[in-house]
């Protein structure tokens, strides 16, 4: 495979867009780990019909033991799974959310799509990723903060964002963001502007995606001010989606009177039944 971009921690991905890691990664889990594993693996399992329908929550089982996909956890999923590495592999390819090489315990990412670009994401981009010496899915040297560009957090009323292991940092500045970081790297608690108390770190974040909580998905606002805007003029206006006028608002009306146009039309003569003949 020589020729092929090797990444500056480990694993490449082949032109068939397979993962392909190093041996390290493949080394075999401990016994109380991969005991763990598959006693969690099971539980997820459980949920589907059919077992290869786990296989993203397995994917952020394994990213939340190891930081990233490693080959031996290609091999656990393709196991458990009765899939090919290959498939595996190739799921694992696909979705940014998982990583084919150490990740750091901190994923940043700063939106720099249409809306938060005007209103200031790429400078924002510019200065952090010059201020850590890092540029997109690279880590810093301290494995705290790995840095990427992101085409949409969808947060656009809260432009620009910035979210740190997928949480929230609404309305950020290039000072902000680089406090943010900062702390991060401190280990500093760090709090979102909304959602939980804290940023967990990526490892734990990869658990609760796998389908196990962390008691956090409650505690805070989801939904803050600028968001409710438009729920708010709606119901200063009355206003209602299609069909909720029906169900909300007349499920328990008196039902409207009969018109007279309405009342059954009476028989007409000639559709009376003919009297029966008397017999002879």
């Amino acid at each position: 495979m020589t020729g092929l971009p090797v990444h500056e921690f480990n694993g490449f991905q082949t032109a068939s867009g397979h993962l392909t890691v190093d041996a390290e990664s493949k080394e075999p889990y401990a016994e109380d780990v991969l005991a763990q594993l598959k006693a969690d693996a099971a539980q997820v399992i459980a949920r589907y019909p059919q077992p290869r329908s786990a296989l993203l929550p397995l994917l952020h089982l394994v990213q939340s033991v190891d930081g990233y996909v490693t080959g031996r956890g290609i091999d656990l999923c393709a196991e458990l799974l009765d899939l090919t590495r290959a498939e595996v592999s190739g799921v694992a390819t696909f979705y940014t959310q998982y990583k084919r090489h150490p990740n750091g315990e901190y994923t940043v990412g700063v939106c720099t799509n249409t809306l938060c670009a005007i209103m200031g994401g790429d400078q924002i981009w510019d200065e952090v990723s010059e201020h850590l010496g890092i540029g997109h899915d690279e880590t810093t040297p301290d494995g705290k903060v790995t840095l990427e560009r992101i085409e949409c957090n969808a947060a656009c009323d809260y432009a620009p964002v910035v979210v740190a292991n997928w949480e929230f940092f609404d309305n950020q500045t290039p000072e902000s963001t680089k406090q943010l970081v900062d702390d991060l790297r401190a280990g500093k608690d760090v709090a979102p502007t909304r959602g939980a108390s804290r940023v967990c770190t990526f490892r734990q974040v990869s658990r609760v995606l796998a389908g196990f909580t962390d008691g956090l998905a409650d505690e805070g606002v989801g939904a803050g001010p600028a968001s409710l805007v438009g729920l708010q003029v709606a119901h200063e206006n009355g206003w209602t989606a299609p069909g909720e006028a029906s169900t909300r608002h007349t499920a328990n009306a008196p039902k409207p009177a009969k018109k007279a146009d309405d009342a059954k039309p009476a028989k007409k003569a000639d559709d009376a039944k003919p009297a029966k003949k008397k017999g002879k």
